[in-house]
């Protein structure tokens, strides 16, 4: 029979158990993110950069440090693709390619002229769950502590090897790109393929700052 254990031999067997629980939490803490979420991440930090040093930098600042970022983390092709529905297949190699490169400027002017300042905001990042036709959402948040959060859910799928953003829902439940699909179709079909490629030049310039008649 194990003799009882002293007052001082239970607190000392209560503290190791304490510390065997925290250091079980701590690595569980401590592992990795999985690949989608690293890519999410990879793009928030590189934002939250921006965005302190936007005063600094300026809008051309900002288009050249996130370009690389951007062209890394989102699967820009397949959303300039899917962003015009069935008239992709009805345009021309060509204005293909001319589409996906002003597609890709747009995004990149996006960024640069509405991430121009930084009052303490911060990403959260709350999770991940898998989503149809073999893609992940990771879900986000946008802390802002002078206005309100938003929530900010990705879409990604595998593409080349890694994963990539193919869509942005805002506030959780809109997404960016069958908003632009609604958009650029309509657009299409009205004034025809190259009224989308002026209409996002046109746009890439007010971000910009400059006349629309200039280039970048």
């Amino acid at each position: 029979m194990r003799p009882p254990k002293t007052g001082f031999h239970a607190l000392l067997a209560a503290a190791c158990a304490t510390l065997c629980l925290a250091a079980s939490a701590r690595a569980e803490a401590a592992a990795p993110a999985s690949p989608p979420v690293q890519v999410v991440e990879k793009l928030h930090a590189a934002l939250l950069g921006v965005m302190k040093d936007a005063e600094k930098l300026g809008y051309p600042g900002r288009y050249e440090r996130l370009a690389p970022v951007l062209q890394e983390t989102y699967d820009t092709p397949f959303m300039a693709e899917k962003s015009v529905g069935r008239h992709w297949k009805q345009a021309t190699p060509a204005d293909q390619a001319t589409l996906v490169d002003t597609f890709s400027r747009f995004m990149i002017a996006n960024y640069a002229g509405r991430f121009d300042g930084y009052t303490g905001q911060s990403f959260e990042t709350l999770g991940e769950e898998p989503s149809a036709q073999d893609t992940v959402l990771v879900r986000t948040r946008l802390i802002d502590p002078q206005g309100e959060d938003v929530q900010l859910n990705y879409r990604l799928r595998p593409a080349g090897g890694s994963w990539k953003i193919i869509d942005v829902y805002l506030n959780g439940t809109v997404s960016e790109l069958a908003l632009r699909r609604s958009e650029y179709a309509s657009l299409i079909k009205r004034e025809g393929w190259k009224a989308v490629i002026a209409a996002l030049d046109q746009r890439i310039q007010g971000f910009a700052g400059v006349p629309a008649d200039q280039k970048l």
